[in-house]
């Protein structure tokens, strides 16, 4: 079949063509009878919109820039940014957006190259995740009008759109599991206190053991990085403190501070009880298996790409933040099955 032209497939629709041209570019005021009519049309025509044309019509690129500002080997080693990419490549390809990553492998690296990530010519908006609380780029994007979501709660509250998971409660419930369990002695390993997501799920801990009158104890918290090495060294950091428990901010962490407490002869749960946070692929095969916190990772890629959408049809508006609830899952490292 030789190229359709949008007239044509208008034509095979019975609707217009410019309702035709608001489907391809996924207008929002368009019925769902008739977008879901045109749809099929197009899938069985195999019509295929010409991307320059559609840019030059639209003004926009059909691209969504996803910027992650950790290195690269870190993020490839860290199993929770795979699941978080795979959701947001799916709402991509389901709305018919293209993805581009904005990747840095230094600090220096990212400073000097964050301003290709504001330029509107680039990139139809943005969706950023893992910024830490200083990172100036929040402000660049602000100050150069980017639409953007991030995917985390921001510093900076005003006016930002997010999808975020609730750090804080999640913590918390992970800590009174182990108080309901009898534990007295809780630690906690952190994830880098420079984040909101780090100090969030602190705060839960900390509000766990506030509301059943446990004596804080600072010796019993200590700062990791969200890696396996670094949750391995904070766990031994713990053990001449005696902790009985420990809640850890994330599973990869968490597998580090197993390993570290195989290594010095202690035995889970028996010894030390153990809750990690994310719940991936790596939690319920562990030794002996994780009992964690379940977020929704991949739920929170695709909401940050739904919300992106929202703002780029509609223009500025009020913010959305979303925060998505988190699960306790119960397996064999705190001793209750």
């Amino acid at each position: 079949m030789s190229k359709l032209t949008l007239e044509q497939i208008a034509e095979l629709s019975g609707v217009s063509r410019s309702t035709v041209s608001r489907v391809v570019n996924n207008h929002i005021s368009v019925s769902p009878e008739v977008r879901q009519r045109v749809l099929q049309v197009i899938e069985e025509t195999g019509y295929h919109p010409d991307p320059a044309a559609r840019s030059l019509a639209s003004q926009r690129s059909g691209i969504i820039g996803l910027v992650i500002p950790r290195s690269v080997q870190f993020l490839f080693t860290d199993p929770y940014y795979p699941r978080l990419m795979q959701g947001i490549a799916q709402a991509c390809n389901t709305h018919h957006y293209i993805l581009s990553l904005f990747l840095f492998y230094t600090e220096e690296e990212e400073q000097r190259l964050s301003p290709r990530v504001t330029r509107k010519q680039l990139v139809d908006g943005v969706i950023v995740s893992a910024l830490p609380v200083k990172d100036p780029l929040t402000v660049q994007l602000l100050e150069n009008d980017v639409p953007f979501v991030m995917i985390g709660r921001p510093t900076i509250s005003s006016g930002i759109s997010f999808v975020d998971s609730d750090n804080t409660e999640g913590a918390y419930k992970a800590v009174s599991h182990l108080a309901r369990l009898g534990r007295r002695q809780i630690a906690t390993i952190t994830g880098p206190l420079n984040t909101l997501v780090g100090l969030d799920r602190r705060q839960g801990y900390l509000n766990a053991l506030n509301e059943r009158g446990y004596p804080l104890d600072e010796a019993l918290i200590v700062e990791g990085d969200f890696t396996e090495t670094g949750g391995y060294l904070a766990m031994q950091r713990l053990l001449p403190h005696y902790p009985d428990a420990v809640f850890v901010a994330s599973d990869t962490m968490a597998l580090g501070a197993l390993r570290a407490l195989r290594n010095a002869g202690l035995a889970v749960p028996h010894d030390i009880a153990i809750v990690g946070f994310d719940d991936l692929p790596g939690a319920a095969i562990a030794d002996p298996p994780l009992t964690t916190i379940r977020q929704p990772i991949q739920q929170l890629g695709g909401q940050a790409v739904i919300s992106l959408i929202d703002l780029l049809t509609h223009g500025p508006q009020p913010p959305r933040q979303i925060v998505l609830k988190t699960q306790l899952v119960i397996r064999a490292s705190c001793g209750a099955q």
